[in-house]
């Protein structure tokens, strides 16, 4: 399935998996209809709410049982006809509704690392630290934004905004301590992230040996379209990958190109502990602006509109827009953060 989070026109968050790119299912509807049609039950309302709620998080926290009843409900409507009279809205159109951002974790696990060209192509550009395996810190979840949404390019802070396309893992469901053996167990789905980066301030906070800030200014954080659950993707280290911006390539690459893979990760990082619903990335691939030829050319710029390509996931926008066109008014440039 590709889970969806979603606002109808009444603002009503929603969760849902895609029919097709036209039409979304929603869950929670889908499955009280299961429950009447098929299960001849009329499920009070708690146990709909309780196995398939309205929130991503909360639904991977339910476990094996929600997506199962998640699943049972989504085939019940895609192969079969049935009367929606007096049941809720079941069948969304794309164009009616606004897609967000298909989780908040509670945690993001942010890595780094995992691609060796992208350390290789750091080092021609003499960037003062190596980019190697084992790089990890948390991302502030509240920078996250979903499709379509605009990445505010914060002019005052950074003149130097940077993109870096990844490939991320939801996790199923808490653990800690596991093997890579055991990791595959713990994948809840696949889901593109746009590691937005503002390269002045980087620069400054790696004198330090950390970086953070730079990473996790308000919007820095595209996340989505979907998530892909692991039966659509049974082998994540075969996809292709690709950022563009304004229609021109700028990152291609292939997840087999990872120096460490997946099950390495997840399970390398299970010693600090995951919660259902986390986040985990995987790293970014060669291509950077700022390690190209011409990075004052490349970096980003109100106007630009970014599209992050996964195969067998899909495709994540975001347009680039000032801080005067988000806020409608300028701030002054922070000296403190210019390189």
């Amino acid at each position: 399935m590709k889970l969806v989070t979603f606002q109808d026109a009444a603002h009503r968050s929603h969760i849902g998996a895609r029919l097709d790119e036209n039409k979304i299912v929603a869950l929670n509807a889908a499955f009280r209809l299961h429950m009447r049609d098929v299960k001849k039950s009329s499920s009070p309302p708690f146990t709909a709410d309780q196995l398939v709620p309205d929130d991503m998080r909360q639904f991977f926290e339910a476990g094996e049982a929600g997506m199962n009843a998640a699943r049972a409900a989504f085939d019940y409507v895609t192969k079969n006809n049935f009367d929606s009279k007096n049941t809720d809205r079941i069948i969304y159109y794309a164009g009616e509704v606004k897609i967000k951002a298909p989780i908040i974790p509670k945690k993001f696990f942010h890595t780094a690392g995992n691609f060796r060209e992208h350390h290789e192509e750091a080092q021609k550009a003499g960037f003062a630290h190596p980019v190697l395996p084992w790089i990890m810190f948390f991302q502030n979840v509240d920078a996250i934004i979903g499709p379509e949404e605009p990445v505010v390019y914060p002019s005052h802070l950074t003149q130097e905004l940077d993109y870096e396309l990844e490939l991320a893992v939801v996790i199923k469901k808490s653990g800690k301590h596991f093997s890579a053996a055991e990791a595959p167990d713990y994948i809840g789905g696949y889901v593109i992230f746009n590691d937005i980066t503002a390269r002045d301030i980087q620069r400054r906070e790696m004198k330090s040996g950390v970086f953070s800030f730079c990473k996790g200014i308000d919007t820095f954080c595209p996340l989505g379209p979907h998530i892909v659950t692991p039966d659509e993707i049974p082998d994540p280290h075969n996809l292709a990958m690709e950022l563009r911006v304004n229609g021109e390539r700028r990152q291609t690459s292939h997840s087999g190109k990872m120096s460490v893979k997946i099950p390495q990760i997840i399970a390398h990082y299970s010693a600090m502990g995951y919660s259902a619903g986390d986040v985990l990335s995987t790293g970014t691939v060669s291509g950077v602006a700022a390690f190209s030829g011409d990075p004052k050319a490349w970096y980003l710029k109100p106007g630009d509109v970014m599209e992050c390509e996964i195969e067998k996931i899909g495709v994540l926008r975001n347009p680039v827009i000032s801080w005067e066109q988000a806020h409608g008014e300028r701030r002054e440039a922070v000296t403190a953060y210019k390189s």
